[in-house]
């Protein structure tokens, strides 16, 4: 019987987003298989995690993709953005806990071309003079990760509801990146 990857890395997600801790034989019932038939497929949990890592790039590119950054208002294009990665947040969040992801020089070039893209977007908006200048694109990109990863959190436990999800990131990120007329 032929072990379908993508169901064991889905389950594998499914399961990693809601318990980090979760152990090897936990995702291999979590999958419906056997812990031998998972180790045969991911030879161990880093091995396992770098493929959810290109599982997750995977899913970011397509939600940019999808979210059409270049297209109208920089501000408009966050919005659909983040509402087009909200249904991988959970998995980002999890990898966003994951060090040995971003650690040393063997740092997969799809984040960089995920960032590379998001901060394009903040750059536009600069330009364009929607968002405030004195915030670098960088930072930006870095405050949306950790909003993402933030509020699927508090989506998994509850705290907030899944339908706010998209609302409250966008609203609190360009609420602090809006340029501001001066007094």
């Amino acid at each position: 019987m032929a072990v379908d990857r993508d169901h064991v890395l889905r389950s594998a997600a499914a399961l990693l987003t809601r318990k980090s801790t979760a152990t090897m034989d936990e995702v291999a019932k979590a999958a419906g298989i056997s812990r031998a038939t998972l180790h045969r497929q991911f030879a161990g949990r880093d091995v396992l995690v770098r493929a959810l890592e290109a599982l997750g790039i995977q899913e970011c590119e397509g939600a940019l993709e999808r979210a059409r950054p270049d297209d109208g208002r920089a501000s408009e294009a966050v919005r659909r953005m983040v509402r087009e990665i909200e249904p991988a947040a959970a998995l980002l969040a999890f990898l966003y806990s994951e060090n040995q992801l971003f650690e040393g020089e063997e740092q997969n070039e799809g984040w960089a071309r995920i960032d590379d893209r998001i901060a394009a977007l903040f750059r536009r908006g600069q330009a364009d003079g929607e968002f405030r200048i004195d915030l670098t694109p960088a930072w930006l990109t870095e405050a949306l990760y950790g909003l993402l990863a933030s509020g699927a959190w508090a989506v998994a436990e509850g705290r907030v509801a899944r339908n706010d999800f998209t609302h409250m990131i966008v609203e609190l990120l360009l609420g602090g990146a809006l340029r501001r007329e001066e007094s």
